[in-house]
């Protein structure tokens, strides 16, 4: 029987870190939404680390924060220890990672979304897409109900067909306890999408009890935490602290022995791990010669006696896994209250999608998070804003939402997905982003509020504020570059105490805040400025200058890459007739369909001789064409 009493113009399926990105964008941007998800109590869990960023996904929170989403807020809502990361190297890779009270995120989050004006929550598993012409008209749950819809988000996690491990135990779940997804699965696979399985995994949680925390090295919180979002004015909840110890030979030993009960090592995981999370076993086999590995154990809530104890995940036994743990100084005596576990999902190659992840198989059909190839609550999070944000635009019949690769770090993960394609999980690092010492974390609200601000999913008062930080920032940098100090002796004396030279000739300020042992600071109690300037306006100032001739060579790489970019491939161009291609090229072609020449130059495997035979190629269609 079916139900079409309400048509939704979007609907999300998944309520986890993409799908609540995803459903809040469309509401706010006045789209009648639906969010769906199997449980009501795991919206936007934290089913492995309960952390938020770090080194590069800092920098993907902060952008969704800057274009209007949510993440950032509930992190710090829920945030119990903050680190700011590479804080001895420059400022395009300082990241800022936060550990969390994992039930109170999802508390948070779950209010959020049932306060949020044009959304719906309802608790369904969803088994199959209904089509018109190729177009997704809605959906069926597993009760039959029917739901209506002009555009659909999916955002399933590892929910689809999710398999956990742990040794030759299978069970069939989207996380431990959890359902999997089955007949949603199968109907994508029967409407021709090329999918793959993944494994990803999560270590034991141990009883906090059970720890002797003496033998292992204690990491506070920074002293002074900068919140996550750009407009968080207090951090309420106190800090805790985690702690880091060692794995030593005979815990390595113990892997070693049992490789063959291992789920991964036993043959029983066909599909493919992250090289950059592996798990303790990967690490015991990939890493023979090492002494030891690292463990940070990390509190899972204020309230809670569970602690994360990053490092050893595997898909041991039970019995084999309470070895593992014990034979780690500190926990001779640990109880295991969650198992380590592997799970195995399947997702779809991203080079299904548009730069606007939307399928080019089915029209209005977008997908978000693990069901791309990504791994990582912040990747799942920036992918759902997007989708949300395209899904919104093709029911509003605006063009679509897409940031190029010197626009964000966001971009530069959508560009490497569908252009790329990966075959393993992808994660996020600055070594991605060619352009990171513009894309920082503490500008990502400069960068990107205007284009929220246009979506309105940022308000005008935030979108004024970023002017005036920019205000004073150009202001500034004009004062620095025209005043001039002179060799007085009081200038020099302060010098020296800054261990720098002193000075014998009229210098601009400008020249001493580029010298290493001088900040703004230094350079303001030199010469204050003649009216306040706005603190994030005097670090935008001091990067700005101390960087100046990198930030330059950026901007002039950004030209040329831009410049490929203009080029744009006709829609009916065909690659198979173009003369002096390979065919495993003109295959790849094929399957991105990329939109321009640029996107074309980052297809792997792609040369400048061939860049040139398509600069040609398009040239002389495009005159054809004309003709």
């Amino acid at each position: 029987m079916n139900f079409n009493f309400k048509t939704y113009e979007v609907i999300v399926i998944g309520a986890g870190h993409a799908g609540c990105e995803a459903a809040l964008a469309s509401a706010r941007m006045g789209c009648d939404t639906l969010l769906l998800t199997i449980d009501m109590d795991k919206i936007a869990s934290m089913p492995c680390s309960p952390s938020i960023g770090g080194m590069a996904k800092g920098q993907l929170v902060k952008e969704i924060d800057a274009l209007g989403g949510q993440m950032a807020k509930i992190t710090d809502s829920s945030a119990i220890q903050y680190k700011t990361l590479n804080t001895r190297k420059g400022p395009a890779v300082h990241s800022t990672r936060t550990q969390n009270d994992k039930t109170l995120y999802s508390k948070n989050m779950k209010a959020v979304i049932e306060r949020t004006k044009n959304l719906d929550l309802k608790q369904a598993m969803v088994q199959e897409l209904l089509l018109e012409n190729n177009t997704v008209t809605g959906i069926i749950d597993h009760t039959g109900f029917e739901y209506k819809t002009q555009a659909l988000v999916i955002a399933t996690g590892t929910f689809l067909k999710g398999m956990v491990h742990i040794g030759a135990s299978k069970i069939a779940a989207g996380r431990a306890g959890e359902f999997s997804s089955i007949s949603l699965a199968q109907n994508l696979a029967m409407l021709g999408f090329n999918m793959g399985r993944m494994k990803t995994g999560t270590p034991p949680r141990i009883h906090a009890d059970s720890i002797d925390f003496s033998k292992f090295d204690i990491h506070n919180s920074d002293s002074l935490p900068k919140p996550f979002s750009f407009s968080t004015t207090e951090i309420v909840n106190p800090m805790l602290p985690s702690f880091m110890g060692r794995t030593n030979q005979t815990t390595h030993e113990i892997v070693r022995d049992n490789l063959k009960f291992s789920a991964l090592y036993g043959g029983h995981i066909k599909g493919s791990s992250a090289r950059y999370c592996p798990s303790f076993e990967d690490k015991i086999v990939k890493f023979p010669l090492r002494d030891s590995h690292h463990i940070i154990l990390e509190y899972e809530g204020m309230d809670s006696k569970e602690i994360y104890a990053s490092g050893l995940g595997n898909s041991l036994p039970l019995e084999i896994q309470y070895k593992v743990v014990r034979s780690v100084e500190g926990l001779e005596t640990a109880d295991i209250m969650r198992p380590a576990y592997a799970i195995e999902y399947d997702y779809i190659n991203p080079l299904e999608l548009s730069s606007a992840l939307e399928t080019k198989r089915v029209k209005r059909l977008f997908l978000a998070g693990q069901i791309n190839g990504t791994s990582g609550y912040e990747e799942a999070g920036a992918q759902g804003l997007w989708a949300g944000i395209n899904a919104a635009c093709a029911i509003q019949k605006k063009k679509p939402f897409i940031l190029d690769r010197s626009q964000a770090y966001m971009g530069v993960m959508v560009d490497d997905l569908v252009t790329r394609g990966t075959k393993e999980p992808y994660r996020m690092f600055t070594s991605r982003a060619e352009y990171r010492l513009l894309l920082r974390e503490d500008n990502a609200d400069l960068r990107l509020s205007r284009i929220g601000n246009a979506l309105g999913l940022v308000d005008d008062d935030t979108l004024n504020f970023c002017r005036e930080i920019q205000a004073q920032t150009a202001k500034e940098i004009q004062r620095l570059k025209k005043t001039i100090i002179k060799p007085t002796r009081k200038v020099n004396d302060f010098l020296l105490s800054k261990e720098t030279n002193p000075i014998t000739n009229g210098v601009k300020l400008e020249q001493l805040l580029k010298r290493a042992e001088l900040d703004y600071a230094s350079v303001k109690e030199i010469c204050p400025q003649p009216s306040p300037v706005l603190e994030r306006a005097e670090y935008q100032v001091e990067i700005q200058i101390k960087y100046e001739g990198y930030i330059l060579r950026q901007l002039n790489e950004i030209k040329k890459y831009k410049n490929l970019e203009k080029i744009n491939i006709p829609k009916n161009f065909n690659y198979s007739q173009t003369h002096g291609l390979s065919n495993e090229l003109k295959e790849k072609l094929n399957q991105v369909l990329p939109k321009s020449l640029g996107q074309a130059s980052r297809i792997d495997g792609m040369t400048p001789a061939a860049i040139s035979v398509l600069m040609v190629a398009i040239s002389a269609f495009t005159t054809k064409n004309k003709a």
